[in-house]
């Protein structure tokens, strides 16, 4: 099935256009009253990760190197989506426009470990070496249960044609330790030439959800896409460290606002001196995709005393992945640790995660 233009001729009466009918009202004179028209918003949502109204394709535009990072250009329809600043009540929808072309989207990462990074990313598009204007230049960090965590943005092109998007990624300005130790200190300038025709975005696949399991508190399945680089594997879609894989001694993972929050303890001399790292692993059920810019904050007590009560700071480790982490004199068998997390990600959110992620209470661990 194609997701289709809604028709000013047929919108009163809420019809999406087939092809044939399409042409036959533009021959009559009628105009498109927009490009596209989003899917229904699900209602009676929960506070929690669901399954939204439908299943949209997307496509490829290419990827790119430079120094240590890689970056992969796709696109699907225009959509709505949802910013978020500080707390759920900095929550603001984003519609579409009539001047929406696409959904162009890029994943950013490490090309050494494979990692998807959180980091800055601007965007400009070139046409014949001149600069165009897309309505924006800086992408939002956003989450997806097709495309997992990326960055992304509704933007306006002048027509069809072949153009440049020039992407710059970086520097990584979260701690990092091991393989990432003193790298991605620099801005990485990824230039994809791509494509764009009209048709190409209206004929992506879409898939509408039975009524009846839209709400669910389940996901639809991540994106697997073959991004033709130098090691011949699929672009990463920003998927945490699996809990089993987690080094060190791990805690049994706690939940809260949607969220699993794995947690481990280490002794790694990359991670402390002589002394104990506890880190925090914050990702979202089911795909476990990771949750960066959030705030979080521990307390540690031992025999009712508190040992450590501050931040956590947000890095990058090639063996833990994305989470935030504190390098504490000692953690012994007993202690009682709490997480609070003090704001939301601060990431946009397609339909199926902008009402999860926000209300989240205290979790306990025991070492």
């Amino acid at each position: 099935m194609n997701r289709r233009a809604f028709l000013r001729g047929t919108a009163a009466a809420g019809a999406a256009g087939t092809a044939g009918l399409a042409g036959c009202l533009e021959q009559l004179g009628f105009e498109e009253e927009s490009a596209f028209a989003n899917p229904p918003l699900v209602e009676n949502r929960p506070d929690a990760v669901y399954l939204p109204s439908s299943r949209d394709g997307m496509g490829m535009y290419g990827m790119a190197t430079d120094g240590d990072y890689a970056a992969m250009l796709s696109y699907t329809f225009p959509h709505r989506f949802w910013t978020v600043e500080a707390t759920e009540e900095g929550k603001e929808l984003v519609e579409i426009t009539a001047d929406d072309s696409l959904h162009l989207m890029t994943t950013v990462w490490d090309r050494e470990t494979h990692t998807v990074l959180p980091v800055d990313t601007r965007l400009e598009i070139r046409q014949d070496g001149d600069f165009v204007d897309i309505g924006t230049s800086s992408l939002w960090p956003m989450i997806s249960q097709r495309m997992g965590f990326h960055y992304g943005d509704n933007i306006q092109l002048p027509g069809e044609g072949t153009y440049t998007a020039r992407i710059q990624a970086g520097p990584v300005s979260l701690e990092r330790t091991g393989s990432f130790e003193g790298r991605l200190e620099s801005i990485g300038t990824l230039e994809i030439d791509f494509e764009y025709v009209r048709s190409d975005i209206h004929d992506l696949s879409f898939e509408t959800i039975p009524e009846s399991q839209r709400g669910n508190r389940e996901a639809l399945s991540l994106m697997k896409m073959e991004h033709g680089g130098d090691d011949g594997g699929h672009t990463p879609m920003g998927q945490a460290t699996p809990l089993e894989e987690l080094p060190g001694e791990s805690l049994e993972a706690q939940h809260s606002g949607d969220a699993t929050l794995a947690a481990l303890v280490a002794d790694a001399d990359r991670l402390t001196d002589g002394g104990s790292y506890l880190a925090i692993c914050p990702r979202t059920p089911y795909n476990g995709i990771i949750l960066p810019f959030t705030s979080l904050s521990a307390t540690v007590e031992r025999d009712g005393e508190t040992i450590y009560d501050g931040q956590l700071t947000e890095a990058l480790d090639h063996e833990i992945g994305h989470h935030y982490g504190v390098a504490l004199d000692t953690l012994a068998s007993g202690d009682r640790v709490t997480v609070t997390v003090d704001s939301p990600p601060q990431v946009s959110r397609h339909d199926g995660y902008e009402t999860a992620f926000f209300d989240f209470d205290d979790v306990t661990y025991t070492v």
